[in-house]
């Protein structure tokens, strides 16, 4: 074998054994369920699901636990879906920029809001997209209403800020409309609605 032969394949076999521990220690992550068990024709019309091959048919993914949510008595709600806590009263903040929604979530603490948990700023933060999207249920008709009923106060039936920017113009960030589930984007300096979580995944 010739030298230069060598080196290309002593390079290729170095980039192997680097890349070999990625795929050997790469860890599986569970998705929750969307929650959606009907099926639909393209006309809208509900149907039986069997062998269908949507969501409702297969529902691919892990079990909600039952219940979902549970209000703490400390001003906060937990999610067990995904270990994550939420502020109980989803509205408290209002309306702000993107900017002051991530500024106002860092700066929460005990005795806001109706908090007796005692926590301190820095532990609660705005959620990225998936946490918050991760809130709706796919089987409601109406999200929003599904989650009134779950425990959460004074939550609004609109657009809530995610702390995901929008990565081809970081101008923009990511939102939920908890009315119905839509996932779109906004300039930061539009004024949507926020709810704060602290601890979980």
């Amino acid at each position: 074998m010739n030298r230069k032969k060598l080196i290309v394949w002593l390079s290729g076999f170095f980039c192997i054994m680097l890349i070999w521990p990625v795929f050997l220690f790469a860890g599986a992550v569970d998705l929750p369920k969307s929650g959606q068990t009907t099926c639909y024709d393209a006309s809208g019309n509900v149907i039986d699901c069997a062998e269908t091959g949507q969501d409702g048919n297969i529902q691919a993914g892990v079990d909600w636990p039952e219940p979902r949510f549970e209000d703490n008595g400390d001003g906060t709600i937990t999610d067990h879906l995904t270990g994550q806590v939420w502020l109980k009263n989803a509205g408290c903040a209002g309306l702000m920029t993107w900017y002051d929604a991530l500024t106002w979530c860092n700066n929460l603490a005990n005795g806001s809001c109706g908090l007796t948990d005692g926590s301190a700023a820095g532990d609660w933060r705005l959620p990225n997209i998936i946490e918050l999207e991760s809130l709706v249920n796919a089987e409601a008709s109406n999200p929003y209403a599904w989650l009134n009923f779950q425990g959460v106060s004074n939550l609004q039936s609109v657009l809530y800020w995610s702390a995901t920017t929008l990565a081809y113009n970081t101008n923009y960030a990511w939102y939920v409309s908890l009315r119905n589930g839509f996932v779109t984007f906004d300039s930061k300096s539009n004024i949507r609605y926020v709810w704060p979580v602290r601890a979980g995944q």
